[in-house]
């Protein structure tokens, strides 16, 4: 899979949020070690990464630096949603010492978090590569950071699912039993919600039959058999969507992308989350 341009970035007032919540919850009443430099110093650092990796994150590495020093620099020498290689030079800061160092572990934290969900993601994405099948993420994701991985998936070449509860409907089990029954479910759903896409979780051949016959708009198949899923997309054609959840790793995503369904959901790709190792190299000097 070729590198891509990045998605558009979630909200600025997201990210700057994200950012402010991060920043409190390290420096807390202030950073007592960087005290410790006189306040003249500058510096300047280097961040590297040390092992090979899809780089995502820029924005919010750049704003945990705003918010502490309007005077610190940060030059990019790698694009975003780019693939870069180990010991690649990624950006260079400027600026005063102590916000510098207050900010290092909270930028780099949210840099290596997002390149590592977007890493994940291009290594999934590069496995259906010649497949119908798209790569989709899931709400497992960590908690106050969702808009951010779901970004960092996008810049891997996965695709969204949808954000929350709120800007898409997806009857499962408990709601269908709740319902009364899958039809009861999907018909209210289309009363409450008219113009939202509606999908349905089912486990076995004869609920994908109802599903169809309800008429939703996406069928997930919940831990179907390969043969199974052929079945599904040979009765669904023209007339549902299908993913495929559950049980889904890396050594069964082209088999089952093979079967011909649209969408493979994979909450490993925010759930098992693996951060990318980088690190940032400083040099001092004493100010005017």
């Amino acid at each position: 899979m070729p590198n891509t341009q990045p998605p558009p970035l979630p909200p600025a007032t997201l990210i700057e949020a994200n950012v402010q919540a991060a920043l409190a919850e390290d420096l807390g009443s202030g950073d007592l070690t960087a005290a410790l430099i006189p306040e003249n110093v500058s510096a300047r650092a280097e961040v590297i990464t040390r092992e090979d990796a899809v780089l995502c994150g820029q924005a919010w590495f750049e704003a945990v630096f705003r918010q502490l020093s309007p005077s610190i620099a940060v030059v990019w020498a790698a694009e975003e949603g780019r693939t870069v290689a180990a010991n690649t030079l990624l950006c260079t800061l400027q600026g005063p010492a102590r916000p510098l160092l207050s900010g290092e572990r909270t930028a780099l934290n949210f840099l290596q978090t997002l390149s590592g969900t977007a890493t994940a993601t291009r290594h999934y994405a590069r496995l259906l590569a010649g497949t119908r099948t798209r790569l989709l993420d899931t709400r497992k994701t960590l908690p106050g950071l969702r808009a951010a991985q779901k970004y960092a998936v996008a810049c891997g070449g996965g695709q969204n699912h949808r954000m929350g509860l709120y800007d898409a409907i997806l009857i499962k089990e408990n709601h269908i039993a709740a319902a009364g029954s899958l039809t009861a479910a999907v018909r209210r759903a289309r009363e409450i919600a008219p113009d939202v896409t509606v999908e349905v979780e089912t486990e076995h051949l004869g609920e994908l039959d109802e599903a169809l016959d309800a008429g939703a708009d996406i069928i997930m198949l919940d831990e179907y058999s390969l043969d199974d899923m052929r079945t599904a997309v040979a009765r669904a054609r023209g007339r549902a969507r299908l993913e495929v959840s559950g049980g889904v790793d890396e050594a069964r995503l082209r088999e089952i992308a093979e079967t011909g369904v649209d969408y493979v959901s994979v909450g490993a790709l925010t759930k098992h989350l693996r951060a990318t190792d980088l690190s940032m190299r400083f040099t001092f000097a004493a100010g005017g």
